[in-house]
C-alpha cells in the first residue's frame, strides 16, 4: 500500500483518458488546488479513473502475456498453447502461488492505484462548488461506481484487503492493514447504493457507467455475499434477484439475435452490453483478438504471430452440446479459418480456439480498437435465475427467473420451450457456458464452492475437484491469492 500511496501522493489526479471518454484529449497531471474548476475538468478527472478497467489487461514482457489470463488459467478449463513461464504455470498447474508471482502485483495495483485516485475524486467533486445538483451527483456515482468495482475485484482475489476511502495527503499513516471482507463488502454496498440515487440514464453509449450497470454490479455484489465466503445466505439471493429484477424490467437491455453480434463494433455499449471496457486501436488497443490467435502460428490473420495465449480445455470445448449454437463454428469458437488475403485456402486449426473476441477489422489492419464487455445482458439474467432458485431453496417456479433463463438458453437452442421449473445448478452451468473465458468463471467456482465436472456434466463440490488442466484437485488454500510480497515488505501489517 505505501507504494502505492506515494505515487498516488506524486500523481493526485490521473486526467489523461481515452479518446473514446474524451473528444478532446487533456495531458499532464495536476493537483487539486488548480483542477476541478471547470466541469471540463471534473469530466476529464472522472475519466482518469476508468483507466483502471484495462490495467489487468496490460501486456508484459514476452509474447501473449497478460495478468487477466490468470483468471482464467486458475480455473482449469482453459489452456496456454504458447509455451509458459513458471509464473503462468502456477496458475495453470495449480502447483500453489507464491508471493512473488508478477500477476498478484499486477492485479493489486490494478485494484489499488484507482481506488486512490477514484478517493481523490470523490473528496474533491465533493468539496467543488464548480458543478451542483444532478451534475455534480451523476459525476460522484461514476466515481462511486467504479470504487466499488476495484474493491470488489479486491476482495474477491485477496479477501481480507485494506480499506481506505480518504485521499491521501501525508505518509505518515500508510500503513493500514487488512479489513473484514465483510466491512470491505459493506463499502462496496455503500458506495453503489450512493451511485445507485444518482440521476443518470440507464444506458450509456459513450462507455460511461449508467444506472444499469450500478444495478448489475450490484446484483452481482449481492449474488457473491450471499455465497463464500460470508454465506449470507437466502437474504442476499433474494436482494440479487431483486436487483436483476430492476435491471430486466426497465426493458433497457435485450440479447442479441446473434452471437457474431457480441463482436460486432457497431454495437458496442449498446443492447446486450451494460459496460464495456473503451479500447481504441492506437491509444488503448483491445489485446484479445491477437493475444489468442491460434500457436503454433497460423496464417489467418495480418498478424499471427502473437497467439496462443489462451483456449478452451478439450473437455470443456465437448461439454457443450453438438447442437448448441455457441459451439457452431465461429460462435464462440474456430476449428478452421481462412487463409489471410487468400480466402479460398482454408486452414484447419489443430484443436478448437476461441472466436469469442475476433475481429474483423484487426484482422486486416493489426490493430484491434474494439471494446471488451465487462458486464453483460445475458449475465443479470443468469443472476435472477440462479438467485431465485437459491433463494426458494435451490429451484424455482418464478416467471421472471425462469424467463431469464429461457431467453439465454433459447438463444443457444432455439427449439427450447420454457421449463415449469429450473434448478440452480442447471444456472450454474449455464453460466460456465455461455460466460466461458470473459473472466467470470473463477468468482462463480469462489463463491459457489462449486466446480462444472465437464466429463460427467453435472456440477461437483470444488474443494477435491481436479480441473482437465490441473495438476492436482482443489485445496482451501487455492480459493484466496496471497498479498504480494512486494507490498507486504513495503507494509509489513499486510502478513496479518
Amino acid at each position: 500500500m505505501k507504494r502505492i500511496i506515494i505515487l498516488t501522493l506524486s500523481c493526485v489526479v490521473l486526467v489523461s483518458s481515452c479518446k473514446k471518454y474524451l473528444e478532446e484529449k487533456t495531458n499532464g497531471i495536476l493537483t487539486p488546488d488548480n483542477y476541478y474548476n471547470t466541469s471540463e475538468q471534473i469530466r476529464a478527472a472522472v475519466n482518469g479513473a476508468y483507466t483502471g478497467l484495462n490495467s489487468p489487461f496490460a501486456t508484459g514482457i514476452g509474447v501473449a502475456v497478460s495478468s487477466v489470463f490468470s483468471l482464467e488459467y486458475i480455473t482449469g478449463y482453459c489452456l496456454r498453447p504458447r509455451p509458459s513461464g513458471y509464473e503462468d504455470n502456477q496458475y495453470l498447474q495449480l502447483t500453489g502461488l507464491d508471493q512473488a508471482n508478477g500477476s498478484l502485483a499486477t492485479w493489486w495495483t490494478s485494484c489499488y492505484y484507482p481506488i486512490e485516485n477514484c478517493n481523490s475524486i470523490i473528496a474533491n467533486i465533493t468539496r467543488s462548488n464548480t458543478v451542483n445538483g444532478d451534475v455534480k451527483n451523476n459525476f460522484l456515482a461514476e466515481a462511486y461506481f467504479l470504487r466499488a468495482y476495484y474493491y470488489f475485484n479486491a476482495v474477491r482475489l485477496y479477501g481480507r484487503v485494506p480499506l481506505k476511502t480518504t485521499p491521501t495527503t501525508d505518509l505518515n499513516n500508510t500503513q493500514i492493514g487488512r479489513s473484514s471482507i465483510d466491512a470491505v463488502y459493506q463499502q462496496i454496498v455503500s458506495d453503489l447504493t450512493i451511485a445507485e440515487k444518482a440521476n443518470l440514464a440507464w444506458t450509456d453509449k459513450t462507455g460511461h457507467v449508467s444506472k444499469g450497470a450500478i444495478k448489475s454490479l450490484l446484483a452481482k455484489v449481492y449474488l457473491t455475499m450471499a455465497g463464500a465466503p460470508l454465506n449470507k445466505g437466502t437474504t442476499h439471493y433474494q436482494l440479487a434477484y431483486d436487483k436483476a429484477k430492476e435491471v430486466i424490467q426497465s426493458g433497457q437491455f435485450s440479447l442479441f439475435a446473434s452471437y457474431q453480434d457480441l463482436r460486432n463494433p457497431a454495437l458496442n455499449n449498446s443492447g446486450e452490453h451494460i459496460l464495456m471496457i473503451q479500447h481504441d486501436e492506437t491509444t488503448i488497443p483491445n489485446i484479445m483478438h491477437f493475444s489468442l490467435m491460434p500457436y503454433p502460428d497460423q496464417p489467418v490473420s495480418i498478424q499471427s504471430a502473437y497467439g496462443g495465449a489462451m483456449a478452451p480445455a478439450a473437455e470443456f470445448y465437448n461439454s457443450y452440446a453438438t447442437n448448441d449454437l455457441r459451439k457452431q463454428e465461429k460462435a464462440f469458437y474456430y476449428t478452421q479459418h481462412e487463409q489471410y488475403a487468400n480466402a479460398s485456402s482454408i486452414i484447419k486449426l489443430p484443436a478448437p480456439y476461441i472466436y469469442k473476441y475476433w475481429n474483423d477489422a484487426a484482422e486486416v489492419s493489426g490493430r484491434d480498437g474494439s471494446n471488451f464487455p465487462l458486464i453483460r445482458y445475458a449475465d443479470v439474467l443468469l443472476i435472477a435465475a440462479e438467485a431465485k432458485a437459491m433463494a426458494d431453496g435451490g429451484s424455482t417456479t418464478d416467471a421472471v427467473a425462469l424467463t431469464a433463463y429461457t431467453a439465454v438458453h433459447k438463444r443457444a437452442f432455439p427449439a427450447y420451450a420454457q421449463p415449469t421449473g429450473i434448478a440452480a445448478d442447471e444456472v450454474l452451468k449455464e453460466r460456465f457456458w455461455e460466460l466461458a473465458y470473459e473472466f467470470q468463471t473463477w468468482f462463480d467456482m469462489q463463491r459457489t464452492r462449486k466446480a462444472f465436472d465437464v466429463v460427467n456434466n453435472r456440477m461437483v463440490s470444488l474443494i477435491g475437484y481436479k480441473a482437465p488442466v490441473h495438476n492436482r484437485a482443489f485445496i482451501e488454500t487455492d480459493l484466496l491469492w496471497p498479498i504480494p510480497l512486494t507490498e507486504v515488505q513495503k507494509d509489513p501489517s499486510l502478513a496479518n
